[in-house]
């Protein structure tokens, strides 16, 4: 009893956010386990998978930007509550889905209600962690959604061959249901909101998660490079990481002749992701302390994204299906090593105004899976392969890898001088 009274806060406030990022991977993966017989099941063609899951980014690019503007102003607590409950509905519903357009509907509005986890999430860690702990809450936040990616297919498989595809929706939407009950519960926007967080550690936490809202620079968000760099980046790197959340089951199956029992190995890359994403946290607070922000930042993302982009490259010249997986394995692992970097960045750029930077670092990514949807399909009809697929997964990372030398991570937002009422 007394290792539970004397457990911080905060900490239970990172607890709910590990498992809601897990629960949106366990949401999102589920798709993509199911894919391979939902599509048989619909008749859908590889083109018309690829316009099935673009549904999802259309929606995901367009309401990261408000969604993240929004919990900035209104906190995170109505917001996470709006949003689990949303996407939670439609992740059921996806489960009634009868053909292309219904599951095309039924994805766009998935992706409008999940947009804005993420960016929420960075805000609820900005008001809630002192600035020395903000990095390693998120990577506990990004390491739990790719636990959940990976948990997904050893628990979706086993459902969807017993009980049909349709059951692994129903399944986790209620989950997400119920999840939400509990945040409306337990969270509040501030730390000064809660009755239960002592005084102590409400000092810890210090002044900047407590700041009041003004408005929006968004005069100083157009115009700052290292926000555009970002953008690009993080659109070029999801456009390969989508293959991993929409295709990588469906790739094992029917061009490298897994069976659909074996595909409970592209649990593995998710596994490689969660170990990467905290060792790339470990790693990137040691670059910056040798290098400075700008540097450290910069020398953890390009050699990561660059050993990404030749892993891509290896796969597809790798004659042997297990070779070829562990070369994937490895690319996914370049990725997610990064990620903690890339959420620390912006979460140092924006400051109070996290949400909302994450949100347009969100919508650049989305923007590039919107991208790798809508061509991946065709380039699999085009080529009769993946080849075309991994040869553009290589060329994006190259290029994300390239274009850190436009970010600098130790550059914020200039915002107003003079604070606004407080929300």
């Amino acid at each position: 009893m007394r290792t539970i009274t004397a457990l911080k806060y905060r900490h239970r406030v990172l607890a709910l956010l590990a498992s809601m990022s897990m629960l949106t991977y366990l949401d999102r993966v589920c798709i993509s386990v199911a894919g391979p017989r939902l599509q048989s099941d619909l008749q859908l063609s590889p083109h018309q998978w690829g316009l099935a899951t673009s549904a999802f980014a259309i929606a995901y690019a367009l309401f990261e930007i408000p969604s993240g503007h929004l919990a900035d102003r209104f906190g995170a607590r109505a917001m996470l509550t709006r949003i689990v409950v949303w996407w939670s509905a439609f992740t059921t519903l996806t489960g009634f889905v009868t053909n292309l357009w219904s599951l095309m509907a039924v994805r766009f509005f998935f992706g409008a209600g999940e947009a804005g986890a993420y960016p929420t999430a960075a805000t609820s860690v900005f008001r809630w962690f002192p600035a020395i702990e903000r990095g390693r809450a998120y990577g506990v936040v990004l390491l739990s959604g790719q636990l959940g990616a990976a948990v997904a297919p050893l628990i979706i498989v086993p459902v969807q061959m017993h009980l049909g595809w349709r059951v692994s929706f129903y399944l986790f939407g209620g989950v997400g249901i119920l999840w939400s009950a509990l945040w409306w519960r337990v969270y509040r926007n501030r730390p000064t909101e809660m009755p239960g967080i002592s005084a102590a550690e409400a000092a810890e936490i210090g002044v900047d998660g407590v700041l009041s809202h003004t408005p929006f620079p968004w005069r100083s968000l157009a115009s700052h490079v290292s926000v555009w760099g970002l953008m690009g980046s993080a659109g070029a790197y999801l456009f390969s990481y989508s293959f991993f959340l929409f295709w990588l089951p469906t790739y094992m199956v029917r061009e490298r002749g897994f069976s659909e029992s074996e595909t409970k190995l592209s649990a593995l890359p998710f596994l490689l992701g969660a170990a990467s994403n905290l060792v790339g946290g470990i790693a990137r607070d040691m670059a910056v302390r040798r290098c400075g922000a700008r540097w450290g930042s910069r020398l953890i993302c390009q050699s990561a994204l660059f050993t990404s982009a030749v892993s891509a490259a290896a796969a597809l010249f790798s004659p042997n299906k297990y070779v070829a997986f562990a070369f994937l394995a490895l690319c996914y692992g370049g990725i997610t090593f990064q990620q903690t970097t890339v959420f620390a960045t912006f979460i140092e750029i924006g400051r109070r105004y996290a949400g909302a930077v994450a949100g347009c670092m969100n919508t650049g990514a989305a923007l590039g899976g919107l991208l790798s949807s809508l061509i991946f399909g065709y380039l699999v009809e085009g080529w009769g392969n993946y080849d075309g697929v991994l040869i553009a997964m290589a060329v994006a990372l190259g290029l994300g890898s390239a274009l850190w030398f436009l970010i600098d991570a130790s550059k914020p937002l200039e915002v107003p001088a003079t604070p606004s009422r407080p929300n």
